[in-house]
């Protein structure tokens, strides 16, 4: 059920949703879950703070407006991707796979070779493939992949694609454990080993300067070629104009198209939480706050070496008779807070009694006119006429018997006709006055009642 609701609301295009909308959502999901009989008795904030607390899910300050965002932790996306793969596994390995591997393997094996003649006659033999393969091509010895393969190398990029999210938030999550780790070493180091601070003043940036720092920023500037974006964005122009494309689904088209932009924009996210980690970090050393966390680090561990002293010889429940003042109003987010509005009990409109009196026949009759066509009506009109002549069009019923319910008449006996009558191909001009009086008129398919109706 979690694996369910996460990855429908936060597995897709849309990764992070703000708080108070994805608890909208849910709550919709439990109300049908719960009329499939589930037992589910927390509201979907309930279940959201559990599942912040068990890790899956990760709150955020929202950006664009007051408020917090909600989005899956690394650890929750590999989990629903594992869950996803079991419920439609892989049938076999793939023969684009194998060739992908092949192809890597290869080209590791050519730029590690310390032997600079040895990767030169490596290189002329990738050389003296492609030119066979030329002149095959010229011959018409080869031809094009048939579609199946062609579909099978399609899923394979997109199911390389799908790892994209994890990775990004397995970066993302790696910068923050690194801004939260060096923080506790400028906090933790004394005057002599603050080698830390003293880096940061000397402006080095440590969040840049890491080897996922490092790592993110050769990826991130592959990302942003300008060559290299438009050659892929061509190719794949290229790919969805072949004919096997068209049994790809609309989500696989879509994915295509948008990966390059979904990659860019990630990376744009990745690099401005690197730039606000760096900035906050120097801030906080230039600030001189790292001697205030100091100084209350070091009372937090006088008393708790106190207390450990203290356990020798003094129980936990041991009386102290001493007070301490806490506040009387419950510590809570502002956004918990109700304001009490007067507006919203203040009776606008005078209040109106209502007698009771007994319901005539006639009324209850007129009230359902209003709402529901009187088939029963239309039907007797039309065996009257057709009494008279053998056959006949809803034009003609129309003209001997008022439309007494406006254009509902109108739509009742084109329904009776096109179930028990036949339609022509010639149009014919229906005309009947509204229940307002006004007259009106329309063009339609000429509707023939060829028989008596029931």
């Amino acid at each position: 059920m979690v694996a369910g609701l996460l990855g429908t609301h936060l597995g897709g295009d849309e990764r992070r949703v703000d708080a108070e909308e994805l608890y909208e959502r849910i709550d919709a999901d439990l109300e049908r879950l719960r009329a499939q009989g589930l037992i589910l008795p927390l509201t979907a904030k309930g279940y959201c703070g559990e599942w912040r607390s068990a890790g899956f899910l990760v709150r955020r300050p929202s950006s664009e407006a007051r408020g917090e965002t909600l989005e899956l932790s690394p650890d929750a996306i590999a989990g629903i991707r594992f869950l996803q793969g079991r419920a439609a596994p892989r049938s076999s390995v793939t023969e684009s796979r194998l060739a992908s591997l092949a192809a890597q393997v290869r080209r590791l094996a050519i730029d590690t070779d310390p032997d600079v003649s040895a990767r030169i006659a490596l290189l002329e033999e990738e050389i003296e493939s492609i030119e066979r393969r030329i002149e095959s091509l010229r011959s018409g010895d080869e031809s094009a992949i048939d579609e199946d393969r062609a579909l099978e190398r399609v899923r394979d990029v997109l199911a390389q694609a799908a790892d994209v999210p994890d990775d990004f938030a397995r970066v993302r999550a790696e910068f923050e454990t690194l801004n939260a780790s060096l923080r506790a070493k400028i906090v933790e180091s004394d005057v002599s080993q603050a080698s830390v601070v003293d880096e940061v003043f000397r402006g080095i940036d440590h969040i840049s300067d890491s080897d996922a720092g490092r790592s993110f920023a050769a990826f991130s500037q592959l990302v942003l070629d300008p060559a290299l974006g438009a050659a892929f964005e061509a190719d794949i122009r290229r790919i969805l104009d072949r004919r096997f494309a068209r049994n790809l689904t609309s989500d696989e088209r879509r994915a295509l198209r948008a990966f390059l932009a979904t990659l860019k924009g990630r990376s744009a996210e990745i690099h401005d939480v690197i730039t606000l980690f760096a900035r906050a970090l120097r801030r906080y050393v230039q600030s001189q706050d790292y001697q205030r966390d100091r100084v209350l680090r070091t009372l937090l561990r006088e008393a708790q070496h106190a207390g450990v002293q203290a356990a020798a010889h003094t129980r936990p429940w041991h009386p102290t008779f001493l007070t301490l003042d806490l506040s009387a109003v419950a510590l809570s987010s502002v956004g918990a807070i109700d304001l009490h509005d007067p507006a919203e009990f203040a009776a606008t409109e005078e209040i109106v009694t209502q007698t009771t009196s007994l319901a005539s026949l006639e009324e209850l009759r007129a009230i359902a006119r209003e709402t529901e066509i009187d088939f029963d009506e239309l039907t007797r009109n039309v065996n009257d006429l057709l009494a008279e002549v053998p056959s006949c069009t809803v034009a003609d019923v129309l003209a001997r018997y008022p439309a007494t319910q406006g254009v509902g008449s109108v739509i009742g006996l084109l329904s009776i006709a096109a179930e028990q009558g036949t339609v022509d191909d010639e149009p014919e001009v229906l005309a009947w006055q509204g229940a307002d009086g006004v007259p009106r008129a329309a063009i339609v398919a000429a509707h023939r009642f060829t028989g008596a109706v029931a």
